[in-house]
């Protein structure tokens, strides 16, 4: 978790630098929710691009290993009495909006009188609808069953017939931020209590750059150049740095 009446007070006090402009409350909410699903949203194309190296190097690893460590923060699992409460039609479930993207989806069923939970195999449109109708050994079973997701709807197939999964393993989105406070005479103070403050999700380590982010965003707001450059320089220097 980073705090939020930290960022604030970073952004105020960097803003209001040489007379550079003041970041409203309503103003700094709707940059920080901005700025923390940047952040959330890049951790996957960075965990692509770094699995993408070749090799397994010590520095690839931390750097994967930092990347897991802070999306562990938005992993869950729903259970199948979970799933159930989902909008299901025909055993196609509609996701529900928490829900940012599907790592996993599993199948519980009875193999050989034993309990066994399956991974289904989540394919493109394009190859779930051959499988469904393939009658060669290609066709799915319960044993190798295969999912879709299309359009926020779920399909999962087993060879006879869709069904609704058992585990459907995601990543939520962050919950939306908001720097609570009450007003004295024409002056926001901070307001801590937890209907009206709500702190950003993400890893610690990620203060400083939601601060050049909001910055950023103040700066083209405010049309200060000097302002969105700035933070944007030093955005870019701690990105170097973390992907070194």
């Amino acid at each position: 978790m980073v705090d939020i009446d930290t960022v604030y007070q970073k952004v105020l006090a960097f803003a209001n630098k040489e007379q550079r402009g003041y970041v409203t409350p309503q103003e700094f909410n709707l940059f920080a929710n901005q700025a923390q699903f940047e952040i959330f949203e890049q951790y996957f194309y960075d965990t692509n691009q770094f699995r993408r190296i070749p090799g397994n190097d010590t520095v690839y690893a931390d750097v994967d290993d930092m990347l897991e460590e802070k999306l562990q923060i938005f992993e869950n699992v729903d259970v199948n009495s979970t799933i159930n409460t989902y909008s299901v039609s025909s055993g196609v479930s509609t996701l529900p909006d928490y829900i940012y993207r599907v790592s996993k989806v599993q199948s519980v069923i009875q193999y050989y009188g034993q309990q066994r939970t399956i991974d289904c195999e989540i394919l493109n449109t394009k190859d779930f609808e051959a499988v469904k109708n393939a009658t060669s050994v290609l066709a799915a079973k319960d044993i190798t069953p295969v999912a879709n997701i299309k359009q926020n709807k779920l399909s999962c197939w087993n060879g006879t017939s869709v069904f609704v999964a058992s585990f459907i393993t995601y990543f939520k989105k962050p919950s939306v931020v908001s720097w609570g406070y009450y007003v004295i005479g024409d002056k926001a103070l901070y307001d801590s209590s937890t209907t009206k403050t709500t702190h950003f999700e993400l890893h610690p380590s990620e203060e400083s750059e939601l601060v050049y982010k909001i910055l950023k965003f103040a700066g083209v707001s405010m049309k200060r150049q000097d302002l969105s450059q700035a933070a944007q320089s030093a955005e870019s220097i701690q990105n170097q740095q973390e992907k070194q």
